[in-house]
């Protein structure tokens, strides 16, 4: 048995297919006399179109992940599924007009005309190799460019056996898919190493379709026209399941290709799935982790030799760490002996804001340079609408700390939340001129999306009822609205929490912060008996402030962490030389100090904002690479999208 497995466009080019390079690895150790290869479609798109137009790796980037809420992506593979180099154009023009600027509108349907052409001779290609079953993956804009490939193999090679899966194959929406497609023959939903080798060895061994029932999460068609959905799995695999992937011939291929000048590839590795923190507080606008939320991990043993050898065999020392949340407990395993390791690995990693400065530490002694916390907002009342069990104070000190120890974080700002007010913006939006030398937001505030999975989807008591589809499933899919439900992600709902105005001052506020962040500086240096702050500010015309004053010094350290006033007061006055400070003095020290712009304050907690003096400068420089290379999306309405990373290294 023949097994090709398929990446298409638009999959990232600098990053091998996780879910892909386990399925390989899952057919090549459990499937007997099986043989697996992968096709680099992604990769191919990129020589193919160069040749063709004047596609670059912004471009590439803008379609696979940028416009997301958009769905230009999609929409642009949506001719080649339908065989109409024309289809829908007249209604995504009107669309998107004033939505896309003029040259991302021109090339955008140039290449919904042309990349039919460019299916078709994937298409031939895969029927050359002579497969027994094609493996497609789907995940975030991937979706058209898949099903157009299924579409036609099937009608070049109709006994080829075509598979879907992937985190748009997950649930309700992989039934769609099967049921709306009938050029593809089955769907896994869910994690696909134990199903998708299950699938291949009743196919291997001609057992009657009825067999498959016993498959979980597989569609399949029992009289070989009607879908056939069997029940989703139980529960998700063990740790102990999870296989490392192989990545042959991804390097080699890229090797071959333009974009090998476009990007620096990096390895994708995966320690954990599902989140520890959302199995008790889902937050509530997020459907990353699909069907299968219960945090798993494997052994840190397991985990820290697939980091070395995958950095041995392929020589690549940058890795994009897929998990949803860091596991804890690789803080004192893991990390440690890569630290030990003498590899100078460069990672990238999503963990929770709260985490203290020696955890942030030891992530960046361990090579986890850019780190994804999920601030979201620097507004405790905000954050508790979203369950996110951090506060505003927490998530300014982890910008501080993250600064103090060289962690680039990238994060979103997210607005449009039940229940939110002005009033919870204001106090903020007056104090981000005096955050301008932190990390800040990858992009302006975005209006929350409304995901599958997410608890603001599955509760309509929430705040949000009667959600349909984002508009760009219309132009992209020729189906009714109600099949579009079960096949979206994204869903448009009633805009709630702040109006415009508000926003439009949050945004100003936010572009003057990334507009001056290369040149704003704040650091403070304790000397034990004075501590120096050097400031350089646009907001402040002080530069220098030295305290020396032993309880200002005392309640500047107390302020490492976010303490409220009376607190301050009880442990700054536990030292009998500083008993006679009264709760007073104690404010008008915070009062004075967050007009000068050295405290962030929130739902009366402060926090002082001044990173120790440790060479900024050169702990910059990464984060400022990242940040300059990063393209910002064609449009201010919509947020780069920070991710709906598959949920399981999942199915085909």
């Amino acid at each position: 048995m023949r097994v090709l497995l398929l990446n298409m466009p638009w999959s990232p080019i600098d990053l091998p297919s996780l879910a892909l390079g386990i399925l390989k690895r899952s057919v090549d150790e459990r499937v007997a006399g099986a043989t697996c290869e992968v096709l680099h479609a992604n990769l191919d798109f990129t020589d193919w179109i160069t040749r063709r137009t004047e596609f670059t790796a912004e471009d590439y980037e803008y379609y696979a992940l940028s416009s997301y809420f958009l769905g230009c992506g999609d929409w642009v593979f949506s001719s080649a599924l339908y065989h109409d180099p024309a289809w829908k154009d007249a209604e995504f023009t009107q669309m998107m007009t004033g939505k896309l600027r003029s040259k991302r509108m021109r090339m955008t349907r140039q290449l919904h005309e042309i990349v039919p052409e460019f299916v078709e001779d994937i298409a031939r290609r895969v029927v050359d190799l002579a497969p027994d079953v094609v493996g497609l993956t789907s995940t975030f804009q991937q979706n058209t460019a898949a099903l157009a490939a299924a579409r036609h193999i099937k009608q070049l090679a109709p006994h080829i056996r075509t598979v879907m899966g992937g985190a748009n194959c997950d649930a309700e929406q992989g039934a769609a898919v099967h049921r709306n497609f009938p050029f593809v023959d089955f769907v896994v939903r869910g994690e696909g190493e134990d199903a998708f080798p299950r699938l291949l060895e009743a196919l291997r061994d001609g057992t009657p379709v009825t067999a498959l029932a016993d498959v979980p999460g597989l569609c399949h068609r029992a009289d070989g026209t009607s879908s056939v959905v069997n029940p989703m799995p139980s529960g998700p695999l063990p740790p102990s399941a999870i296989l490392p992937p192989d990545y042959s011939g991804y390097f080699e291929r890229l090797a071959g290709s333009v974009a090998r000048n476009w990007v620096e590839p990096k390895l994708v590795v995966e320690g954990a799935r599902g989140c520890w923190w959302g199995e008790k507080h889902h937050c509530t606008f997020c459907g990353l982790n699909g069907s299968f939320m219960q945090f798993r991990s494997k052994s840190p043993d397991t985990f820290y030799q697939e980091i070395m050898d995958l950095a041995e065999r392929h020589r690549v020392l940058d890795m994009y760490v897929v998990d949803n949340i860091l596991d804890m407990r690789y803080l004192s395993t893991v990390l440690p002996r890569i630290i030990d390791s003498g590899y100078d690995l460069r990672m990238h990693i999503e963990i929770k804001a709260n985490m203290r400065r020696p955890q942030l530490q030891t992530l960046s002694d361990a090579g986890l340079i850019y780190v994804q916390p999920g601030i979201e907002s620097l507004n405790s009342r905000v954050l508790d609408l979203m369950d996110k069990g951090v506060s505003g104070c927490q998530n300014v000190r982890m910008l501080r700390d993250a600064a103090e120890t060289g962690l680039s974080v990238s994060w979103n700002y997210l607005h449009g939340f039940p229940g939110e007010s002005a009033d919870d913006y204001d106090p903020v939006i007056r104090q981000l001129p005096a955050l301008e030398h932190l990390n800040p937001p990858v992009d302006l505030s975005a209006r929350i999306a409304i995901e599958r999975f997410s608890p603001y989807f599955n509760r309509p008591e929430l705040g949000f009822t009667g959600l349909r589809p984002e508009e760009h499933y219309l132009f992209t899919y020729d189906l009714p609205e109600e099949e579009l439900h079960d096949l979206a992600y994204v869903f448009q709902a009633p805009e709630r929490g702040i109006g415009e105005p508000t926003v439009t001052r949050l945004n100003d506020a936010i572009a003057a912060w990334k507009k001056n962040h290369t040149d704003a500086r704040l650091t403070h240096t304790d000397l034990g008996d004075q501590i120096m702050l050097v400031s350089r500010r646009r907001s402040f015309d002080w530069h220098t402030l030295c305290l020396t004053d032993p309880f200002a010094i005392t309640l500047f350290r107390l302020l490492d962490q976010p303490h409220s006033p009376a607190a301050l007061h009880r442990k700054a006055t536990a030292d009998p030389a500083s008993s006679h400070h009264t709760p007073q003095d104690v404010q008008a020290l915070l009062d004075e100090w967050t007009t000068l712009g050295v405290t962030f304050t929130d739902a009366g907690q402060y926090v002082h904002i001044a990173p120790s003096a440790v060479n900024q400068e050169l702990l910059r420089l990464d984060y400022m690479r990242h940040a300059h290379a990063r393209p910002l999306p064609d449009t201010a309405a919509e947020p780069v999208a920070e991710g709906r990373t598959s949920p399981a290294p999942a199915l085909p």
